[in-house]
């Protein structure tokens, strides 16, 4: 299955565990500020060329990030990732044709910074779904050697990116999941093999695990639960 038709996949069964979860008392925690520590799994969008420079277009991703829930379920948030890839120069005639190895090393790292807004389902519950919509800036970094001499190459470009994911607990410790996809168009594509292959974007699908640590929050106007009638006493 493609990785695209996996995110989508995902994104039906957290609709799905949204409906079935069963309710409990608290609620939504506006005011509550969450710190992230993320590692999971990354697929490039440019997957023919890191196949031919790398070996492989896929591989460990890890970053953090920091959340601000402002209202109900509805929250902010700010955070990096890296990825990078060890290998090494190429010739590519043309799409078809056969990757030929030059053997002079070359490492690429991206590292994305993002912006985002979202809304947890079912906020203050202990299973709250989530989807979220952001903008990027990707700092991409290129060092290579070539016949004793040695290049670098460094750039940012802007992008989007989205995700769906499901967070898991209440209190201060928690665990989440999450599947995600991102563009960044224009960074790449201008020589090489990247633009033998026709590929500019350097985004691409991730899932990710994530443990949070959750402080603060209060219960938003209208979501507490209701009080138990007091007993009159004679």
């Amino acid at each position: 299955m493609k990785h695209r038709g996996l995110i989508r996949l995902a994104a039906g069964s957290l609709l799905s565990l949204a409906a079935v979860a069963p309710p409990v008392a608290s609620r939504a925690t506006a005011g509550e500020i969450a710190v992230e520590g993320q590692l999971g799994y990354f697929r490039m969008a440019a997957s023919n060329t890191g196949s031919a420079l790398f070996g492989s277009d896929d591989g460990a991703t890890f970053g953090g990030a920091l959340r601000y829930t402002f209202w109900r379920g509805a929250f902010a948030a700010a955070g990096a990732r890296t990825f990078s890839k060890d290998g090494q120069r190429v010739f590519v005639a043309t799409p078809n044709s056969a990757v030929q190895k030059l053997g002079f090393p070359l490492t690429m790292r991206t590292t994305p910074i993002f912006v985002s807004l979202g809304y947890r389902f079912r906020d203050g519950r202990l299973i709250v779904p989530y989807v979220s919509a952001g903008g990027t800036i990707t700092k991409y970094h290129e060092t290579s050697t070539v016949a004793g001499e040695s290049f670098d190459e460094s750039l940012s470009k802007a992008g989007f990116l989205g995700a769906v994911g499901v967070e898991v607990g209440r209190g201060l410790l928690r665990f989440a999941a999450e599947g995600g996809w991102s563009t960044v168009p224009g960074a790449i594509g201008k020589a090489g093999a990247s633009k033998v292959y026709g590929e500019d974007d350097v985004g691409g699908s991730y899932a990710l695990g994530k443990l949070v640590l959750a402080f603060g929050g209060q219960a938003a106007r209208g979501d507490s639960a209701p009080r138990a009638p007091r007993r009159k006493t004679p």
